[in-house]
């Protein structure tokens, strides 16, 4: 149950029955501190001047008209006109047996959309780097939200597998080829002949002619060329899987959707804009002009989406991509989880997209921007040599730092039970890491932060669900011998519930806003409010009534911090 929508809406009933305009905002949020209450109303400040009343008197109007008859124990105001609500506690341990008897935790599912996520997108013939990493882990925790919800969604991992690169690849190849030399197709030696044709394309003039000639051949479904663009793609696809099986993603080969497949699209999208008036000839290329984008001397911008070699470039498939989405895939929402600086490209290709009627106002289109990955010293993440940081190396080094911890955390345990800690806690640290920060701000990776063991970190969350799960392998306990009611006696039994039946808003946070650090901080929260009732309330010690009743609340923290976790990608362990 979303509690917060629930109050809302009884506020906004009884703010038009005391004579507010009907639509008028009941602003409830949760209260910053338990002296305000579990909620608090911020709405009828604005209404009051709209209507040129006191706010406080007004505010008793609301009140008087308000029904939260069993809900609520008290209803208050506070300063101007706020109006703060503290829930009943038979009311909330009611709610709290509901969301544990409930392999969902009480949470609802939405209406199902079709929801497009765009998220991951590596480039082929290249390893996967630490550039991708937010992508793919904040699109991941994401889609798994929306389904949680019951949505339909559509993973797209829009693989950079198109466009002039394959032209000097694919030249390359057959220069070796006509001298005799192989290439060998293991993912670490391509990058190197990645750099190599990248050389030859920008220095030899000739192999760049031959590389764009190979280009415009491939776009146009030449055998030799898509015989070779096939082998770099499945080579670069199972590198990639396994680093998302490793990172406990849940992409798969099902769900690319790469540049090329829009291809056979292009041709038909630069007619349609040329006959719609919105795409122009100009110096031999084709440009839609945009008069809500000013270059420096105030002119509209030009946006070119066909060369004069008849090639055609990344606005131009962004533009088929969000076409076929909603024609084909009937998207009714599309995020796409892309990197900040992309964003002026996207919105100008969104902005020939409804121009040109190809995606309707109704069809939402969504740039969830990301920030960098920094290093300590405040740049952009590098290896020591100032290279790019391999996601594989990342994953290797996190798991190595893992080993160690465990081993002087845990030298009593079998080879194999550290192993198996050491991965899911380091795939853990360097995903919640990422996760637990603001998503549009860049962030330092910190080794020494990541796996502590203290703060908002992977192996902090990861520890509290295991030291709620001893709690009942001490108890000899299952949630069947668990008879009793839960009653609250004590103000932090109160404050622990209240947070765990807000579960459900801090998932549709998630979903609305595709904002995975507010499930972090909502977990983060739990945790510690579970550890400020465990040192306040005695739960083996106590009668039996009251034992029974707090073992419930543990047993209810562990299920949620479980599947908030479970929700962000990250997997919980029974012993660390």
């Amino acid at each position: 149950m979303n509690i917060q929508a629930l109050i809302n809406d009884k506020v906004s009933q009884a703010l038009e029955a005391a004579g507010a305009p009907a639509g008028s905002p009941a602003a409830v949020r949760q209260s910053a501190k338990a002296q305000f209450g579990d909620y608090q109303a911020n709405g009828v400040m604005g209404v009051a001047k709209k209507l040129g009343t006191n706010p406080r008197e007004f505010a008793q109007k609301v009140i008087d008209c308000l029904d939260l008859d069993g809900i609520a124990e008290k209803v208050e105001i506070a300063g101007p006109g706020f109006i703060n609500i503290f829930l009943n506690k038979a009311w909330l341990a009611e709610r709290g047996e509901e969301a544990l008897n409930d392999e969902r935790l009480g949470v609802n599912t939405e209406a199902a959309q079709n929801i497009v996520v765009d998220y991951s997108a590596p480039n082929v013939a290249k390893e996967m780097h630490v550039g991708h990493l937010r992508s793919t882990i904040i699109g991941d925790a994401v889609v798994r939200t929306l389904e949680f919800l019951g949505h339909n969604v559509i993973r797209a991992n829009h693989l950079g597998d198109w466009g002039t690169q394959f032209g000097m690849l694919i030249a390359n190849m057959q220069r070796k080829e006509q001298e005799g030399a192989d290439v060998s197709m293991n993912i670490s030696d391509l990058e190197g002949f990645y750099r190599e044709s990248k050389v030859l394309y920008d220095e030899d003039a000739e192999f760049g002619e031959t590389a764009r000639n190979f280009v415009v051949r491939l776009q146009s479904g030449d055998e030799y060329c898509l015989e070779k663009w096939k082998q770099l793609v499945e080579i670069t696809l199972k590198q990639n899987q396994r680093n998302y099986d490793r990172l406990n993603v849940s992409l798969t080969d099902d769900n690319v959707m790469g540049e090329s497949m829009y291809n056979n699209m292009l041709p038909g999208v630069v007619a349609d804009l040329k006959e719609k008036g919105l795409a122009v000839e100009s110096d031999g290329a084709t440009v839609v002009y945009l008069d809500e984008y000013k270059n420096k001397d105030g002119e509209p911008m030009g946006v070119i989406i066909q060369k004069r070699d008849g090639g055609y470039l990344y606005t131009t498939t962004d533009i088929a991509c969000a076409k076929y989405r909603y024609e084909q895939l009937h998207a009714d929402r599309v995020l796409y989880f892309i990197d900040s600086r992309q964003h002026q490209h996207l919105m100008m290709a969104w902005e020939i997209v409804r121009k040109a009627g190809y995606v309707p106002e109704s069809v939402s289109l969504e740039h969830h921007a990301f920030g960098m990955m920094l290093g300590k010293d405040g740049r952009p993440f590098k290896t020591r040599a100032g290279g790019t940081v391999r996601l594989a190396d990342l994953l290797d080094e996190a798991e190595e730092r893992a080993n160690k911890l465990i081993e002087e955390k845990n030298p009593e345990l079998s080879a194999e039970e550290k192993a198996n800690i050491a991965q899911t806690v380091a795939m853990a640290a360097v995903k919640y890491s990422d996760l637990s920060k603001h998503r549009t701000t860049d962030y330092i990776f910190d080794w020494d932060n990541m796996l502590a063991f203290e703060g908002n970190t992977a192996p902090y969350m990861q520890y509290a669900y295991t030291r709620v799960a001893s709690i009942f392998k001490r108890a000899n306990v299952e949630l069947a011998d668990l008879t009793q009611p839960i009653v609250i006696t004590d103000e932090k039994e109160q404050a622990l519930l209240s947070k765990l039946l807000q579960f459900e808003e801090a998932v549709q946070s998630v979903a609305r806003e595709g904002q995975p650090h507010l499930m972090c901080t909502y977990l983060f929260e739990l945790a510690g409010m579970f550890s400020s009732f465990y040192e306040a309330c005695p739960i083996l010690n106590a009668d039996e009534a009251t034992k029974q009743s707090r073992l419930k609340l543990a047993m209810l923290t562990a299920k949620t911090i479980k599947q908030g976790l479970d929700l962000l990608g990250i997997e919980t362990l029974e012993r660390m």
